[in-house]
């Protein structure tokens, strides 16, 4: 006889960590990478958020682990002269995520990045540096708020727009967003993005071009106009931005749900930043990587001149077609569509060799040593970089090193209020 089948065994619910929900007593220690600071409990490293250096909080363990504990101030007992009342009470402890430093002076959130910058500096590339983090302008008449001309939300279970909780698939239901620029509020309140039931999980991204042109609402990647969907088939998707540098106006179309700095500012500020970290360029080969919707590519273009050259690579597809409509009649730009590293290790094949000068703005992980390799066999005098993280920014810094780069200057800019980000702009020197 055939031998009875047996059901598979049911997974044993997981043992509810006793320590997750304890609230203790701690002192605080220095800021970290990443939002929080390191508290210590019985030898055990605790990163605490919501909190900053020197004050005494009572805290609740979020995420215990064998390295170190994660946890929440819930009750501050002693203060730090750099608190203030919470810009974003909604991030506040077990709130969303993207307003962990809403707690902390302005001058103190840039006294904050600037600190970790240093130490990053100093632990991942040896060098100790005096770092600076600059206000953009206009932010510290705004508060540090209303810089956004992008949000992204995502509806509940009931249908109500929100952000997830910070580590967390849960979302949190909101009635508006303070980062968020006047253009992008009165597109939300146009649309009833905070009144309106959506569909659950439903996602929304709203975008408003700091240049007053026509805001756009996505539902789900869909087109949404006064109320409804948009379904056509030559339904507008894409938005115009416009960048001031070098005094010179450069118009972008770039896709409502591509890439584009999200800091109203931005766009203009680091155009500018790079291009003066460039220096003259007139006849130079440029090499401009993970190059997007082409930022900096259209100024270098104009840098350069007619007898000069930008080579232009980035690995997304929807960035590279924005690329070739901003850059359509700039022949001396030429385009590369592929991931940075494999098309840098194309070598002379793949038409980006030797370069005067590289600038570059990886992503979040930063470039890497492959890439960094490359870019070092290439023997350009000076490397442009663009960093969105300290960590990464340091550890390729460190690489160039190796390759007999020198830094010699680095500025940092607060492009994310209210946030542990930070953005930086390294030159280095062969």
């Amino acid at each position: 006889m055939p031998r009875p089948r047996r059901s598979a065994p049911r997974p044993r619910p997981a043992t509810p960590d006793p320590e997750v929900g304890r609230e203790v007593e701690l002192e605080i220690g220095p800021v970290a990478h990443g939002g929080h600071c390191v508290a210590r409990l019985d030898g055990r490293v605790v990163f605490v958020r919501h909190t900053l250096p020197g004050e005494r909080v009572r805290a609740r363990v979020t995420e215990t682990g064998t390295r170190f504990w994660r946890a929440d101030a819930v009750e501050v007992l002693e203060a730090s002269a750099d608190r203030v009342p919470s810009a974003w009470p909604e991030a506040g402890p077990g709130g969303v995520g993207g307003g962990e430093l809403a707690h902390v002076a302005l001058p103190a959130q840039r006294r904050w990045k600037a600190a970790v910058l240093t130490e990053q500096l100093q632990r991942l590339a040896r060098l100790d540096r005096e770092v600076v983090v600059e206000a953009a302008p206009g932010d510290d008449e705004r508060g540090g708020l209303g810089y956004r001309t992008r949000i992204d939300l995502v509806a509940d279970g009931e249908g109500r727009a929100g952000m997830r909780r910070f580590r967390s698939h849960d979302v949190v239901a909101l009635d508006g967003m303070p980062l968020a620029t006047e253009a992008v509020a009165a597109l939300a309140d146009a649309e009833g993005v905070w009144t309106r039931r959506w569909q659950p999980g439903a996602r929304l991204e709203l975008v408003a071009p700091e240049s007053g042109a026509e805001p756009m609402l996505l539902v789900d990647d869909v087109p949404w106009r006064r109320g409804r969907a948009d379904t056509r088939p030559n339904a507008r998707r894409a938005v115009t931005e416009t960048v001031r540098v070098g005094g010179a106006e450069h118009g972008y179309r770039v896709a409502a749900d591509g890439f584009w700095q999200v800091h109203r500012a931005a766009p203009d500020l680091l155009a500018g930043t790079v291009l003066d970290a460039v220096g003259d360029a007139t006849g130079a080969t440029v090499l401009d990587l993970y190059s997007g919707a082409g930022l900096f590519t259209v100024p270098l273009a104009a840098a350069v001149g007619g007898s000069g050259r930008v080579i232009a690579v980035e690995g997304d597809t929807g960035a590279v077609k924005d690329a070739r409509r901003n850059a359509h009649d700039l022949p001396q730009v030429e385009l590369h569509l592929g991931a940075v590293e494999r098309v840098l290790g194309e070598g002379d094949t793949g038409g980006v060799g030797v370069a005067d000068v590289v600038v570059l703005d990886p992503p979040r992980t930063g470039a890497g040593r492959t890439v960094v390799d490359a870019i070092a066999e290439r023997t350009p005098g000076r490397v442009v970089y663009v960093a969105c993280d300290p960590a990464a920014l340091a550890r390729d810094i460190g690489y160039l090193a190796g390759h007999g780069y020198e830094l010699t200057s680095l500025r940092g800019l607060d492009l994310f209020p209210m946030t542990h980000h930070v953005e930086a702009v390294a030159v280095l020197d062969r």
